[in-house]
């Protein structure tokens, strides 16, 4: 633009130079004004770069703007595809759960069914516990008072009770004796110094009459509780007698190897 206007004016010069007709005075003015119009133009000039290079500028800026938007989309769909990841995961735990107690029950129903005529009777109670089922007997079925021989009442009974535990192989079979809190009679602690004695050996020889009768022993466990962990208080007979008994429990395997594993 500059360029075109000297040329203006060297054209304007050329033609007063040739008419030879213009005064000093009107030269001078005239090359003021155009001075002025260069000096303007330069200003605008000045104006325009200042202008290019903020708008440069705010591109720069929106171009990190637009940067830092994608990262933050980027981010956001990673988060989205872990929390989907999540959910499913969640959902898959839950189906399991719900599948494992659906079968849970269906297992509790088949086992009270095996056992109704034995449970009617009183000989026995089955019962869910957590994740666990449970056969509780009436000690006085099984044994008499300081005894850990099984009666022959007890035995028609855990044949029974052998024939249901069969059908559970993914199971552990803890067996558990437990008694009051009196102490072993004096007659007898030659044998059982203590009802943790008394009850450990009525325990055995339960999984010693199930293994006879087709229990795996490589799924059976023994142990004796004593007067240890009552269902009730010992202060009565009739409370005393619901505390003498042995609990069979069925425990998954799933949970008696993460028990076993170290550190569990």
């Amino acid at each position: 633009m500059l360029r075109n206007l000297f040329i203006g004016i060297a054209a304007v010069l050329a033609v007063l130079a040739a008419g030879g007709c213009v005064s000093s005075g009107k030269f001078k003015n005239m090359e003021a004004q155009k001075n002025n119009e260069i000096t303007a133009l330069q200003q605008e000039k000045t104006t325009l770069q200042g202008q290019n290079q903020a708008l440069e500028q705010q591109k720069a800026s929106l171009q990190g703007d637009v940067n830092g938007l994608k990262q933050q989309l980027a981010s956001l769909e990673q988060q989205n595809a872990e929390a989907e990841q999540h959910a499913k995961s969640l959902q898959q735990e839950k189906d399991a759960m719900v599948s494992a107690n659906q079968q849970q029950q269906q297992q509790y129903e088949r086992l009270v069914k095996q056992l109704s005529d034995e449970a009617a009777k009183g000989q026995l109670q089955v019962r869910r516990y957590k994740n666990m089922l449970a056969v509780d007997l009436a000690e006085k079925i099984f044994f008499d008072s300081g005894r850990a021989t099984l009666k022959k009442s007890g035995k028609d009974v855990l044949k029974k009770v052998a024939e249901a535990l069969k059908g559970y192989e993914n199971k552990l079979i803890r067996v558990v004796g437990h008694t009051d809190n009196v102490p072993v009679a004096k007659s007898l602690q030659g044998t059982f110094p203590t009802n943790w004695e008394l009850s450990v050996a009525r325990a055995t020889n339960v999984v010693r009459f199930l293994q006879d009768n087709g229990v795996p022993p490589e799924r059976m466990v023994a142990s004796g509780r004593a007067e240890f962990d009552p269902v009730v208080p010992n202060d009565t007979p009739e409370n005393r007698q619901k505390n003498r008994r042995i609990e069979i429990m069925l425990i998954d395997q799933s949970l008696v190897n993460e028990m076993s594993r170290p550190g569990g």
